[in-house]
């Protein structure tokens, strides 16, 4: 296959990796072929990550979403893992042995998974290509004739992903393998919303074309992409039908992933894969009431601070349950915490995130080239979503990070939240962490994108509170937003396996919340819904953030005075996503080396 075979010519230029020694052991050479047959198939087998990362060899092509193209690429990894397992790593490189392991737990992890069947349930409130597709305007550089010509090619595709994706959900009808009704009902209306608003999304990116498209070029770009608007729309009518007609009647009424097939199984892998760790949903949710009852004590000591608590003597004589019910009362009705318009609510985060950025400097010796911006989340997509999203840039084709913030029902989005939130989202949280493992040198590709939940969410979260040092978090109302999110994320430690491991109902989850966070009502119902349809996955957040805080803690303990917050955050961040356990080892190294290198000092 020619475009193959260019593809991995490309890849063997391109990669550090390959660098070929005067004699490689058996061992080394086959490992170092399976890598760069792998890094060659995903960006075969998947176009628009290709794209992203510059190879154009299939910019006018979708990924084959059909049941075909889902079992001929598990079988492939199959394929991958089995040669993978018959490496030797005794004759390796330490580099090589690292990403041998790192590539075949990856690899396991995710044929275990598809054992389960949740790649059947391939559309959500908060994903499903209805979104995808709407968004394919906004995503993407249009920088010249090919670049235009690739996008209006992969419009012409849409109408056979769609196809596809009911082809899997209807073997998930007949697998028996369902979403719960309550996490897709909201998806039809999404379908007509998007149907209203896309042949407008779809043109922005011919709102300004480049010098160098000629009026003879322009004229026939324009004229092939308004053929490809009448099908989009039909198979989006065809697939609202399906939803409706077909799907939604057969999803469950169940919520807890154990009530599934191999249910308990299932949500203890998910765990397990979100985690990195081998946690039990009984240690998970026990860790999580411990640290709601800690936040909780500070959450006290902060409201004291406040001019609410001030400006009534009676408030410290109520019963701590009396006063913070209070409070959240006073913060969910005061309408100084509330933007009255979405241009207001963008511009202010857009003012949070260029203030943390002249900060970043003096907590990083590294940080990423790449630039990001703030945008509205697509008002079609908005009421199912959750307050705000990341959406990773390009640094290949010269695509910024895009932090989503959700405009919709603006008496739902306190400003108290607007700093814990830039951080988390933009800097030095997703944009920060994601960039830099795309800027990484001398490493695989695979490992800047390595599935960690617990890594990724897990550093967003310490992200958070790094504002602690920035001197954000002085007001009180500020410190109680960050407490608040952290708070947020401990009640997932909770409400997670308590629906889906231990019996809980949806509305015990949702009562919950609303009891331990000042969340608004509309936020709590979405997170919830969230958890219920993406078992497990909220849990790698406070699970990956306790493990960075408790890493930071040992290593200024065993540094003492030499302890360099600049240098432990490369330690933690230049290796790219990778699981907890892997990170712990890198952090003993960083400590152990840096303990040999003052004891050098003169």
């Amino acid at each position: 296959m020619p475009a193959r075979l260019a593809l991995l010519a490309l890849l063997l230029a391109l990669s550090p990796t390959i660098a070929v020694a005067d004699e490689l052991s058996p061992a080394t050479d086959r490992f170092r072929q399976l890598a760069d047959e792998y890094e060659a198939w995903r960006l075969t087998v998947y176009p628009e990550m290709a794209l992203r990362r510059g190879v154009e060899l299939r910019a006018g092509e979708l990924t084959d979403t059909s049941l075909a193209g889902v079992h001929k690429r598990e079988a492939q990894l199959e394929i991958f893992l089995s040669d993978l397992r018959g490496v030797d790593p005794a004759t390796l490189s330490d580099g090589d042995r690292l990403d041998l392991a790192l590539l075949t737990r990856d690899l396991a992890l995710s044929i275990d998974g598809f054992a389960f069947g949740g790649w059947m349930m391939p559309v959500g409130g908060r994903f499903g290509p209805h979104q995808e597709i709407a968004q394919m305007g906004d995503l993407g550089t249009f920088a010249d004739y090919d670049d235009y010509e690739a996008y209006v090619r992969r419009l012409a595709g849409v109408p056979g992903s769609l196809l596809g994706t009911i082809e899997v959900m209807r073997a998930g009808i007949e697998a028996g393998v369902m979403p719960p009704k309550v996490t897709v009902e909201q998806v039809p209306a999404q379908i007509r919303a998007a149907r209203q608003s896309i042949r407008d999304s779809l043109r922005k990116p011919f709102a300004s074309l480049p010098k160098s498209i000629t009026p003879e070029q322009r004229a026939a770009l324009l004229a092939d992409f308004e053929t490809r608007l009448d099908p989009i729309d039909t198979a989006l009518t065809m697939f609202a039908a399906f939803f409706v007609d077909e799907y939604l009647p057969r999803c469950r009424d169940s919520i807890a992933a154990s009530e599934m097939k191999n249910g308990l199984a299932w949500y203890a892998y998910e765990l397990k894969s979100h985690t990195t760790t081998n946690l039990t949903a009984k240690e998970i949710h026990e860790t999580g009431l411990q640290e709601v009852a800690r936040i909780r004590a500070e959450m006290m000591q902060v409201i004291a601070r406040t001019d609410w608590y001030a400006a009534d003597p009676a408030r410290a004589a109520m019963t701590d349950d009396a006063r913070f019910a209070a409070f959240i009362a006073f913060l969910r009705s005061d309408p100084r915490f509330y933007c009255t318009t979405a241009d207001d609510l963008l511009a202010r985060y857009r003012e949070v995130c260029k203030r943390i950025d002249p900060k970043l400097p003096s907590l990083f010796a590294t940080c990423p080239r790449l630039t990001y911006g703030v945008r509205e989340i697509p008002k079609f997509m908005a009421p199912a979503q959750t307050t705000a999203y990341y959406q990773p840039g390009s640094p290949e084709r010269g695509e910024p990070g895009w932090f989503y913030a959700n405009t919709y029902a603006l008496d739902q989005r306190p400003t108290y939240e607007f700093i814990p939130l830039s951080l988390h989202e933009a800097v030095p949280g997703h944009h920060f962490q994601i960039a830099l493992a795309q800027e990484l040198e001398g490493m695989r590709e695979f490992r800047k994108d390595l599935s960690s939940t617990a890594f990724t969410e897990g550093w967003a979260l310490y992200a958070e509170r790094l504002g602690i040092e920035m001197g954000f978090f002085e007001d009180p109302y500020d410190d109680f937003g960050r407490l608040l999110y952290e708070m947020w994320r401990s009640c997932r430690l909770v409400v997670d396996p308590g629906m889906h491991a231990f019996g809980w109902s949806r509305q015990r989850a949702i009562d919950f919340m609303k009891a331990n966070t000042a969340l608004s009502e509309l936020n709590i119902v979405n997170e919830v819904d969230r958890y219920i349809g993406w078992p497990g996955q909220a849990c790698g957040y406070k699970i990956g953030e306790l493990t960075i805080r408790r890493l930071r803690t040992k290593s200024e303990a065993a540094l003492g005075a030499a302890f360099d917050i600049r240098s432990f955050h490369d330690a933690v961040l230049l290796n790219g996503p990778i699981p907890l356990d892997q990170l712990e080892r890198n952090v003993d190294a960083w400590i152990a080396r840096s303990k040999l290198a003052t004891k050098s000092e003169p």
